[in-house]
């Protein structure tokens, strides 16, 4: 990914369980890509975050997006389909980060343009092996354009 030198990548991860979101900041913070992550519980909150609404009138654009599906107030589903439906906002690459394995939601999120869809161990140390291979694979790796507004 394009990080002009001095700039974090910018991490929007919307996550209802303080504890994974704790562990996933522990983890990205240890990493070796200078980011930023936002924190928000519920995809109300995501769908305000990348409008600009509300208390998030000068939060950056991410450069990606952690979502959980099984969110409080909007669904994971939900926000996925109004992200990948804005042209603002579609380019954005959306890692879904869960805890489901059902076939039916995986073909769900790709059929909604899910960038990928990754199970969350329940294992501590599988999960930040997990956080960390996404660290190396989205930001070091991948070739994404650079932010736009």
């Amino acid at each position: 990914m394009y990080q002009p030198p001095g700039q974090p990548i910018e991490i929007l991860m919307v996550e209802d369980n303080p504890g994974d979101a704790r562990l996933a900041e522990e983890a990205l913070r240890d990493g070796k890509v200078f980011n930023n992550i936002n924190v928000v519980p519920d995809g109300e909150q995501a769908m305000h975050y990348l409008r600009r609404q509300d208390c998030f009138t000068d939060a950056k654009r991410p450069d990606i997006i952690l979502l959980d599906l099984n969110l409080p107030r909007k669904d994971g589903r939900e926000v996925l389909a109004e992200i990948k439906s804005d042209p603002t906002l579609q380019r954005i690459p959306v890692v879904v980060l869960t805890t489901s394995e059902s076939e039916e939601d995986i073909l769900h999120t790709y059929d909604l343009h899910a960038n990928c869809f990754i199970i969350k161990p329940v294992d501590f140390e599988q999960f930040i092996k997990v956080v960390k291979s996404i660290e190396g694979f989205w930001f070091t790796i991948v070739k994404l354009p650079s932010r736009l507004g």
